[in-house]
């Protein structure tokens, strides 16, 4: 069994930034891709930014140039730095975990950006 775990989140005034960690553990297993969703009140959950195993990133077009994806691979350990935090950022964040046949989801944590 794989277990994804999420850490950072928290309030930040409009501008600021905040670092998202997500390391995944347990049962034997091959990354495809590792990367963060995201859930707005009301809203469909969507995609922030995802890492490929190769090294490649896709980035939704609201967070490019604002939010970094990053990882360490010795760790099963994927990063999400979070500039020029806008109130639409607001959301549940979520971790995601794709192996060739399943993918694994974080319990999310909540970020907040508000004045």
């Amino acid at each position: 069994q794989v277990q994804v775990v999420e850490s950072g989140g928290g309030w930040v005034q409009p501008g600021g930034s905040l670092s998202l960690s997500c390391a995944a553990s347990g049962s034997k297993f091959s990354i495809y891709a590792m990367g963060w969703h995201r859930q707005a009140p009301g809203k469909q959950r969507e995609l922030v930014a995802t890492m490929f195993s190769g090294g490649s990133t896709n980035y939704a077009a609201s967070v490019k140039g604002r939010f970094t994806i990053s990882r360490d691979n010795a760790n099963n350990t994927v990063y999400l730095q979070m500039n020029s935090l806008k109130p639409e950022d607001t959301a549940v964040y979520y971790c995601n975990l794709n192996t060739a046949l399943t993918s694994y989801w974080g319990q999310g944590t909540q970020v907040t950006v508000s004045s």
